[in-house]
């Protein structure tokens, strides 16, 4: 019996030459697989976590991006608060655009997804027209064109010009009309929010609806008690995409006021100060606070978003 239970020598070198080469093929899969995800590692070291871990180590220097960093601790941050009345009014006029340009641009692409719901034949090309906005509207190409369509000699005055309204407003030029301009282009470029509620409104169960109608539910109703509660995390994702977007807002106002933030520094969002900061007037230093500053206040707020969420966002697969 001690004999028959013995281990055999050779099949226990098979065994071990076997494991040995399983163990090499996972050794090469594991150095294929590091050899693949290699240039995203390299890309997010060198262009993201480098860079941000470098900028907050500038925002407490005093950087001219020439001369060497010299550290003043907090000073940067506490000139922003006390000693900058344009970071204030920068910061002032940038909330007034984000929360006048984010909820218009969603109610407006709301509005648009539910008329591509109807189903005709021709509802692909539709929404591929309109989803062309979001892809040109952030140009320079299109803040170029429309600086000239808000000219005053511009297509907008030409037009009422045509309905018999003798208008020469110089939409860009007068800081009561100026920031407008600007919202109103950023509500134009609804195209990408638009998707997004019609991939959610295709979701949303269509006995849902049949069920309303046969309890005699108006289109009102409907909309106020099916559409909106079921297409409540589709606005939420929405709400915090088009908000970060809003605050990093820069292009189209760079171009359309000249990099100035003219008329009357009406246009100088946040952005714009940063850029004027960091390169035009070489403080670095000052710019990397403010862009920390920033990042702080869009944590805040998508903070605060996210928190609120449990009171007005509804999960159809949540557990009570």
């Amino acid at each position: 019996m001690g004999k028959m239970n013995a281990k055999n020598p050779a099949t226990h070198s098979t065994g071990k030459t076997h494991k040995s080469n399983e163990n090499r093929l996972l050794d090469n899969d594991n150095v294929i697989g590091y050899i693949f995800i290699s240039p995203f590692v390299v890309g997010f070291l060198a262009f993201t976590l480098i860079p941000i871990l470098a900028s907050l180590y500038y925002s407490f220097t005093d950087f001219d991006l020439l001369s060497t960093p010299k550290f003043i601790g907090l000073a940067n941050y506490i000139q922003m608060f006390t000693a900058d009345d344009k970071f204030l009014k920068s910061l002032r006029i940038t909330f007034f655009f984000v929360f006048i340009s984010v909820p218009l641009r969603l109610i407006f692409a709301l509005f648009v997804a539910m008329l591509f719901t109807v189903k005709t034949k021709a509802v692909g090309i539709y929404r591929a027209v309109y989803y062309i906005p979001s892809i040109f509207g952030g140009s320079v190409a299109i803040a170029v064109l429309w600086k000239r369509l808000f000219d005053e000699n511009g297509v907008v005055n030409g037009i009422l010009h045509l309905f018999g309204i003798n208008s020469t407003i110089s939409w860009l030029g007068d800081p009561s009309t100026a920031i407008w301009t600007l919202i109103l282009l950023a509500v134009w470029q609804f195209g990408s929010s638009m998707l997004i509620f019609l991939a959610g409104l295709k979701q949303i169960p269509e006995s849902y609806y049949e069920a309303a109608v046969i309890d005699g539910a108006t289109f009102w109703q409907k909309f106020k008690r099916i559409t909106i509660p079921m297409l409540t995390p589709v606005i939420f994702f929405n709400l915090i995409m088009q908000l970060i977007s809003g605050f990093m807002q820069f292009t189209q106002t760079f171009i359309i006021s000249n990099g100035s933030g003219s008329p009357l520094e009406s246009l100088l969002l946040y952005a714009l100060y940063l850029y004027q900061k960091a390169f035009a007037f070489s403080q670095m230093g000052y710019g990397c606070a403010m862009a920390w500053v920033m990042l702080i206040i869009i944590g805040i707020l998508t903070g605060i978003a996210f928190k609120s969420s449990s009171a007005w966002v509804y999960y159809e697969s949540k557990e009570d």
